[in-house]
């Protein structure tokens, strides 16, 4: 029996479940396809988001023969296959190439394919999940036009849903009963991924219990098969660089609340020292000399995560978390290390003052000699000599955040070096 979401699939554009900013009245993608003058493309985005159908959409309507790869397990000798097909009663009217998972092809896999679309006759449709501009190789980017589908909302998903239920029960020759909730709740548990929420539609039929011709399907179950479902990850993907960058931006935007998700996202998928990484990096980042104690707090609350390990690591995370979110702010560390990084790749350096290097070369107990002022003879522990080399005298790395912290350090050393 043929799969649900593949006997369901739409036929026409206007079918196709999501991705109206591409394919509704105007869309770009949909005023390609309706000229019939296809370039080769790539689709960009999630499983379950319609690159598949779109594809069979675009050969039906272009009467063309769709030849379809996985780059998974797929060779340049299947593509050569294809080839071999062309001019032949197989392939009348040319051949729509539709090479899912792209990103699995290497580079010269991926450069050996631009010689079978140079001259047309065969269309190149690929698909990745992954971003293209960092998985599918320039040459082969720069014959493409670039086409992202994203993640369906559940409103969109609901539709395709209630047709999946009608569709079994013509099939069955059953009459469904759906607890309240139970179709909202496939809808909203796929994570955006319409396949997943047809794909529950087909086991909620399977364990549901039938009598007299009625099939009930409950909530309960809709529950059950989303479990974990909604969300999406992928340690190596665009997931993952995604919620980590979520989860930093938050802290620094001093929003507890959205820390806390997509902290939570992380821990979810089980990426503790992701997590860990991003807590240990704000800290110093965007907290820093506003607030020097959050690094040794946060690094207590880590260390304790690591001994704990999940589940209830995900207390002294989530109290980092909160800690860092609502700390008072400074970037002045990452600033100031910055730019005197940016000082040296530039090759603007020099050996330090005499009276700093090292006295090997004049035998220990000689410091004095070379002119060296030691602070903790002074008054305030501080007295006047040149640190920086000479090329660098007088350059300002670091500068004070405007928060309670850093002003009063530098009010006390203005006062100690009277300005200087």
């Amino acid at each position: 029996m043929r799969p649900l979401a593949d006997e369901i699939r739409p036929l026409d554009l206007d079918e196709v479940v999501g991705q109206k900013h591409i394919l509704g009245p105007g869309g770009l993608l949909r005023r390609v396809i309706e000229s019939g003058n296809i370039p080769n493309m790539v689709f960009y985005g999630p499983s379950g988001t319609g690159k598949t159908t779109v594809a069979n959409i675009i050969a039906r309507r272009t009467d063309r023969t769709l030849r379809r790869l996985n780059a998974t397990n797929a060779s340049l000798s299947d593509v050569k296959g294809i080839i071999g097909e062309l001019d032949t009663l197989l392939t009348p009217g040319g051949v729509l190439l539709y090479l899912d998972e792209i990103q699995y092809f290497n580079k010269k896999q991926q450069q050996s394919l631009l010689e079978f679309i140079e001259d047309g006759r065969i269309t190149l449709i690929a698909s990745t999940t992954e971003n293209p501009y960092f998985y599918v190789y320039n040459a082969l980017l720069s014959r493409s036009s670039v086409f992202e589908f994203k993640p369906v909302t559940p409103a969109e998903v609901l539709p395709a849903v209630e047709r999946a239920v009608r569709r079994v029960c013509e099939r069955e020759g059953v009459e469904a009963e759906l607890e309240p909730g139970t179709a909202e709740k496939l809808a909203s548990g796929c994570g955006g991924d319409v396949r997943k929420a047809i794909n529950g539609v087909e086991l909620l039929f399977a364990a549901a219990p039938r009598e007299n011709g009625k099939v009930r399907l409950r909530l309960a179950d809709a529950e059950a098969a989303s479990a974990g479902s909604a969300m999406r990850y992928d340690r190596e993907g665009d997931e993952h660089f995604d919620a980590v960058s979520a989860l930093m931006k938050s802290l620094r935007g001093s929003d507890p609340d959205a820390a806390l998700h997509y902290l939570a996202r992380l821990l979810e998928a089980g990426d503790l020292i992701g997590a860990i990484r991003r807590l240990l990096c704000s800290a110093s980042e965007d907290i820093g000399m506003a607030y020097p104690q959050a690094a040794s707090i946060v690094k207590a609350c880590c260390d304790s995560a690591l001994q704990l390990g999940l589940p209830e690591a995900r207390l002294p995370l989530a109290q980092a978390a909160i800690l860092l979110a609502t700390a008072p702010k400074s970037n002045s560390v990452v600033m100031s290390i910055d730019a005197a990084m940016a000082d040296v790749r530039r090759g603007k350096y020099g050996p330090p003052p005499r009276e700093l290097q090292n006295v090997h070369a004049d035998g220990a107990g000689f410091e004095r000699e070379q002119g060296y002022k030691y602070p903790h003879d002074f008054p305030n522990h501080w007295v006047e000599q040149q640190y920086l080399p000479d090329a660098l005298a007088g350059t300002r790395y670091y500068k004070p955040g405007e928060n309670k912290n850093e002003q009063a350090a530098k009010a006390y050393w203005e006062r100690i070096k009277g300005g200087k």
